[in-house]
């Protein structure tokens, strides 16, 4: 009888630890992880413009300064020389629910309109990965019409990782 009974108490702690680990759960996502590693440098810029949905036409952007976006942990970001404007800019990112899209409220001033810019204010993260991150800005809207003009960009990054202290 007294086995039944230590056999009965052993299931019980079992199922009661299970119970309590599986309640334990946090949310946690690595991808704020991926972003904030190292800086991540810009390799291309494509845009993409559509009528409708076909497109129409696609252009490399291309700049000879080096462009470095760097997310910290306390959830402050900058860009250096974006648009091959030599200056650092900086703002705040956050992730959407999903973690598809980057929120990043960096402000840059337009030379064309006189006004400002926030490129990756709403930006759909197509890729990233440990060494790679593409991001896509500019008309993301989920429906559009046939005769909808949209443009869109894609920038592709590629991780420079932080040096190792000795």
């Amino acid at each position: 009888m007294t086995n039944k009974n230590l056999y009965f108490l052993l299931a019980g702690v079992v199922v009661i630890s299970f119970f309590v680990n599986g309640c334990k759960k946090e949310k946690q996502s690595s991808i704020p992880g991926l972003l904030t590693y190292g800086t991540w440098r810009l390799g291309s810029v494509m845009e993409y413009k559509y009528l409708g949905d076909s497109q129409t036409s696609v252009d490399t952007l291309e700049c000879d300064s080096v462009q470095i976006f760097k997310f910290n942990d306390d959830k402050t970001c900058s860009y250096t020389n974006f648009d091959c404007n030599p200056t650092t800019m900086s703002g705040t990112w956050s992730l959407s629910d999903t973690k598809l899209y980057l929120f990043a409220d960096i402000t840059y001033p337009d030379i064309t309109s006189a006004g400002t810019k926030q490129p990756f204010i709403n930006s759909h993260i197509t890729n990233l990965g440990e060494f790679s991150m593409v991001l896509e800005t500019g008309d993301l809207q989920t429906y559009y019409t046939a005769n909808d003009k949209r443009t869109i960009r894609r920038y592709g990054f590629t991780r420079i990782k932080p040096a190792i202290a000795k």
